[in-house]
């Protein structure tokens, strides 16, 4: 059973403290989950910059925010993850940031690669993000309180890394390439957490998970079948984004997180529910796995960090 991750289970939005003169990039924030944490961290105070793949949907959901809050402190600046010169022309145009929180992904896509050649759930969903972050570690050193949270999966659980065969070349699965993408980001929350630490760098790393939530995320990827049983579990099922997007609002808010915590819901499954404290799969703190995984990682992306293991 999970434990309770602050002092009530029934931690919500209206909890998170001000926010002024903090700031925050979200990946993936026109619509779903990073829509709603960039409404409610905006709505705290915060300068929220939305980083998004279409700058026209991106407008829309400025606009939304200041709708529903018209002091709101935000932008959209274009970011295409599947991508990695985009990542680093954004990187490039970032001089402040407290708080990155690493939300998009794609899921249950049709084998298909990224610009540079890579299957487009482990570029969008890991290498992307393994990018960015370290492209703007040292931004964030210079900030109050800063933090990483990179948004998982408890679909991670179900992850195997393909070391021999990342694009899927030989054979390739929609939902196994996806759970392989969540199940890297939670070991590479968990190594970033260990090189921080190792080397005195005043960021923490935090995960964070929504459970099982309705956003579109379910619709964009996913075809036929799944597509279809899909639309009927988030209809039967599943909690909205705005309870979805709790976990990752709480490890990117609350005073009391710890740097390598894991967030999630709290109730059957971890599929709904509270903030709570979560536990990752065993096998995402193999440091043999976390070791390859880093390596690879600066390999495909070309962005080295500083921190030695």
């Amino acid at each position: 059973m999970s434990t309770p991750a602050g002092d009530s289970p029934g931690w919500t939005a209206a909890d998170i403290p001000s926010l002024v003169g903090r700031s925050y990039i979200v990946t993936g924030a026109n619509s779903g989950l990073g829509y709603q944490t960039s409404l409610a961290l905006a709505q705290h105070g915060a300068h929220v910059v939305l980083a998004v793949r279409d700058l026209e949907k991106g407008a829309a959901a400025v606009e939304s925010i200041r709708a529903a809050d018209a002091e709101a402190n935000v932008e959209a600046r274009h970011l295409d993850l599947a991508d990695l010169d985009s990542v680093r022309e954004f990187s490039a145009g970032v001089d402040r940031v407290d708080v990155l929180i690493n939300n998009a992904g794609v899921m249950w896509t049709p084998r298909t690669l990224s610009a540079q050649g890579y299957e487009l759930q482990f570029a969008v969903n890991h290498l992307a993000h393994f990018a960015l972050t370290g492209l703007l570690i040292d931004v964030l050193a210079a900030g109050r309180d800063a933090r990483v949270v990179t948004v998982t999966s408890f679909l991670h659980k179900q992850g195997f890394m393909h070391f021999d065969d990342l694009n899927g070349e030989h054979k390739y699965s929609r939902r196994g390439f996806y759970a392989q993408s969540k199940l890297a980001n939670v070991v590479f929350g968990l190594e970033l957490h260990r090189r921080l630490r190792a080397n005195g760098v005043p960021v923490s790393s935090v995960l964070a998970h929504p459970g099982y939530s309705a956003t579109n995320l379910q619709s964009a990827g996913p075809k036929g079948m799944q597509k279809l049983g899909l639309k009927i579990g988030n209809r039967l099922l599943a909690q909205d984004a705005q309870m979805g997007a709790l976990p990752q609002l709480y490890a990117a808010t609350h005073p009391e997180v710890e740097s390598g915590q894991f967030i999630g819901p709290n109730g059957r499954r971890e599929q709904k529910g509270y903030p709570a404290l979560v536990e990752p799969l065993d096998a995402a703190r193999d440091r043999g796995t976390a070791r390859r995984l880093w390596d690879l990682s600066e390999e495909m992306s070309g962005v080295y960090y500083s921190l030695p293991r």
